[in-house]
């Protein structure tokens, strides 16, 4: 089982601190929930943990080793979805996939995914919002990386799109830790074994959605 902890991170944004000494864990065979308004520190807080943001501080321990941000990447420690595709628009999904990954048993596991086959054949920039995020989703379920981090996975996708991602998210459980923001909140506790909160720079446990209108997330 790998686990990875992050620690008392902290960032402003001139006299703002967005983040004040959040810190949370997740561990192999978990889905961690991430809510929290606009602007509350989302986006922020995993670009600072993958190192494409610098925070004010911040401390990672993956297993006990204590990791610097610059190893994130090519150390394969911690995979990420954005919320902007991060795929090639021109090209045709069938000529991405053996692009992204040259083994031919990797492909075929991506060609023979769910629903994959209804659109190999279009390009990037042609593909549905639910299309496009599964094909994304799909290609970081290939990466070794013990941890994925996904910002809004569920946005702006179609209900049948939305099942077959939350059907795909469960079956990574079994290899990888996970933690997903996203405002679809119904479909991330539905899905997560425990969920935060931020607040005034705060992150606070969550169980449903009371907690959720209690922190003044949700309106009541």
């Amino acid at each position: 089982m790998n686990r990875l902890e992050v620690m008392e991170v902290n960032k402003t944004f001139g006299k703002n601190q967005i983040l004040n000494r959040v810190s949370f864990s997740c561990k192999t065979g978990e889905i961690i929930g991430l809510f929290g308004r606009n602007g509350s520190g989302k986006s922020t807080l995993l670009r600072g943990i993958m190192g494409t943001l610098s925070m004010d501080s911040i401390t990672i321990y993956i297993n006990g080793d204590n990791i610097q941000t610059p190893k994130i990447f090519p150390k394969q420690l911690i995979g990420f979805l954005p919320q902007d595709s991060f795929l090639p628009k021109e090209m045709k999904v069938r000529d991405v996939i053996p692009l992204m990954f040259p083994d031919g048993d990797e492909q075929d596991k991506i060609f023979h995914s769910d629903g994959v086959a209804a659109f190999d054949s279009r390009r990037i920039g042609k593909l549905s919002a639910g299309q496009l995020k599964y094909l994304e989703l799909v290609l970081l379920a290939q990466l070794p990386q013990p941890f994925l981090l996904l910002d809004e996975p569920f946005s702006m996708l179609e209900p049948m799109y939305i099942e077959r991602v939350k059907k795909l998210l469960l079956s990574l459980k079994a290899t990888k830790g996970l933690v997903i923001t996203d405002h679809y909140y119904r479909d991330v506790l539905e899905i997560a074994d425990r969920s935060l909160v931020l607040k005034a720079g705060r992150a606070f446990e969550v169980e449903n959605e009371q907690d959720l209108a209690r922190h003044e997330y949700l309106k009541t």
